[in-house]
């Protein structure tokens, strides 16, 4: 399994980047898949997840109303919508698939993860 992050980048407090995550070697639209964020010195952080068919979503509570997770199954490709970002969203996103198809709506078990894409917002 090969997931290919793309999209981030460098941008204005309060402006908008859109990530991509392109899917290799699974049945892309049978797992449930998700973003993840890590910032050097805190513990990796759950941002949101899709089910496989692309209609039950969840989201962290710092990212609500301002993120937006959706999917092509089409493509292979899940996508992450952020908007209004903050200072505080600065990290290296990350792209995962559920342990196996068809387990949860939910992430629980992120299994293959992709090698991240680097968000940096500033003031």
């Amino acid at each position: 399994v090969q997931l290919q992050a793309s999209g981030g980048g460098l941008v204005q407090a309060g402006g908008s980047l859109k990530l991509a995550c392109a899917a290799s070697g699974l049945t892309f639209s049978s797992y449930t898949m998700g973003w993840f964020r890590h910032t050097p010195g805190k513990e990796r952080e759950f941002v949101a997840d899709i089910g496989w068919a692309g209609i039950a979503t969840s989201y962290a509570d710092s990212v609500k109303g301002r993120f937006t997770i959706s999917r092509d199954n089409a493509k292979n490709t899940v996508y992450l919508q952020m908007n209004s970002l903050k200072q505080e969203d600065t990290a290296i996103y990350y792209c995962a698939t559920d342990s196996g198809p068809y387990r949860s709506n939910r992430l629980t078990s992120p299994h293959n993860w992709g090698q991240g894409t680097l968000v940096t917002v500033s003031s």
